[in-house]
């Protein structure tokens, strides 16, 4: 399977996984500038923002433990620029989707807008 075609494949899962929570997909791949947003979705009044990392073992920190400070801050500006392309001005929180060795983890509210 070629890098793409794992990355559909993980972002498939997390998309399922988080429509099983209730959330609403509204968008997948959301390309700025700045960078790119894997989903966005909606549960109940607030827009998540999702980054979806797979790794084929939990070795060297897992796929969690690669959302560092720079992709952090890359994701909040480009959630800023499809806030303000949609007009958004409600709450909105930032999760992470981590699949290591075909093991998901939803983590929600997983850094805040500050790239903490």
């Amino acid at each position: 399977m070629s890098r793409a075609e794992t990355g559909r494949a993980a972002e498939d899962a997390a998309a399922a996984l988080l429509s099983a929570k209730g959330m609403t997909i509204l968008e997948r791949n959301f390309r700025a500038k700045v960078g790119e947003l894997d989903l966005v979705a909606r549960h109940g009044d607030e827009i998540v923002f999702v980054e979806v990392r797979a790794r084929a073992s939990s070795a060297f920190g897992g796929a969690a433990a690669s959302v560092g400070g720079a992709k952090r801050r890359k994701l909040i500006l480009a959630a800023k620029v499809w806030l303000q392309a949609r007009r958004w001005d409600g709450p909105c929180r930032f999760d992470v989707v981590a699949i290591d060795a075909g093991r998901a983890e939803h983590i929600p509210a997983a850094f805040d807008g500050s790239g903490r």
